[in-house]
């Protein structure tokens, strides 16, 4: 029976400790969350009155418009909480949130793969709002640089195709023996 050298125990511990050098990424994280948070405040408030503004005030599109900038924006918060709790989970330490009740069903439960098709999901959607937004101002008459059309599709579909070939990956490796 061998015993492991100390040398390569504390070697070992060290690296082990080391994964709480991510823990300042997360409250970068945090604190982008908190700017994505008064973006969303700053648009609301300068949309919102212009929803009761008589004679000019927003149409149909416009509003459409308003919504979908704010989807994004609260879809892009979605993102930064799950990047944030799952990825804290899975490479720090897991939440201890003891008496905690409204606590998501999906944290603690959600592993690399599915950070990575939940990532990719909302980048598509992201992305697809981007495009949306893009081609109503075409069609409430403002002009349209076929060039930034071009590319705007062509990376929609470049995400959209990475996400079916992560989940086709994922597809395989979940079928295929674990070594």
């Amino acid at each position: 029976m061998s015993i492991k050298p100390r040398l390569e125990t504390a070697f070992e511990r060290a690296l082990f400790r080391s994964r709480w050098l991510m823990a300042p990424f997360y409250v970068g994280l945090a604190a982008a969350l908190f700017m994505l948070l008064i973006v969303f405040v700053r648009e609301l408030i300068y949309y919102v009155p212009q929803a009761f503004t008589a004679g000019h005030g927003m149409s149909s599109n416009d509003a459409i418009l308003a919504v979908l900038s704010l989807v994004d924006l609260s879809l892009a918060g979605n993102l930064l909480l799950i990047v944030m709790f799952s990825g804290y989970e899975n490479f720090v330490s897991k939440l201890d949130l003891e008496g905690e009740t409204d606590r998501p069903p999906w944290m603690g439960t959600v592993d690399f793969s599915g950070l990575k098709m939940k990532l990719i999901a909302s980048i598509v959607a992201i992305s697809g709002i981007q495009l949306l937004k893009f081609f109503m101002h075409f069609s409430e008459g403002g002009q349209i640089n076929e060039v930034e059309a071009m590319w705007g599709v062509i990376i929609h579909l470049t995400f959209v195709a990475s996400g079916v070939m992560l989940a086709l990956m994922d597809w395989i490796t979940g079928k295929t023996d674990k070594h």
